[in-house]
């Protein structure tokens, strides 16, 4: 699975390597968290620990952290997370730098790494938790024929639990 290349129509999406860590570093700010159980590593070292966790997850098996860049330009867009990877039910998780939202970049992102992921490995289906508030998160959702299946409470925020069909 470290092999992984999946292409969009603007993107070229790869699991994270230890050379795109500044890239995100640099992306991550208080609006992007706003709606993720976690908050911004103040410093670079402090994202070394977390960044260092996606690889040993990466060799495990059990989760992948993609990164996209775009494809002219190999500039980072964003992550897709997809966790839980030995259970037929992986969920996804997804954030975008802030300039590079309200351009369908979420959408393009999910639906390639959906349809990727279910053609890889037996999907009944994903699990797609968004922040109540965040609009367009619930839409990329929707757009894959999302339906709620259960809400949760996070110290931050409120959170409605998708349930994503697989891409036959």
């Amino acid at each position: 699975m470290p092999d992984i290349e999946i292409i969009s129509t603007r993107t070229i999406i790869r699991p994270f390597a230890e050379a795109d860590a500044s890239d995100i570093f640099a992306s991550i700010s208080p609006e992007i968290t706003r709606f993720m159980a976690w908050d911004p590593p103040a410093i670079l070292i402090d994202f070394e620990e977390i960044w260092r966790s996606w690889l040993s997850s990466l060799a495990e098996l059990t989760d992948v952290h993609l990164v996209a860049r775009g494809g002219k330009t190999a500039r980072f867009v964003g992550i897709v997370g997809l966790h839980a990877l030995q259970s037929t039910t992986p969920e996804l998780g997804i954030w975008l730098r802030q300039d590079m939202h309200g351009m369908g970049y979420g959408r393009e992102l999910i639906g390639a790494v959906t349809t990727w992921a279910s053609k890889c490995t037996e999907i009944d289906y994903f699990v797609y938790p968004v922040a109540e508030e965040n609009v367009a998160s619930r839409r990329i959702a929707e757009a894959y024929g999302g339906k709620i299946k259960d809400k949760q409470e996070h110290p931050k925020y409120s959170s409605v639990v998708y349930h994503i069909p697989p891409v036959r």
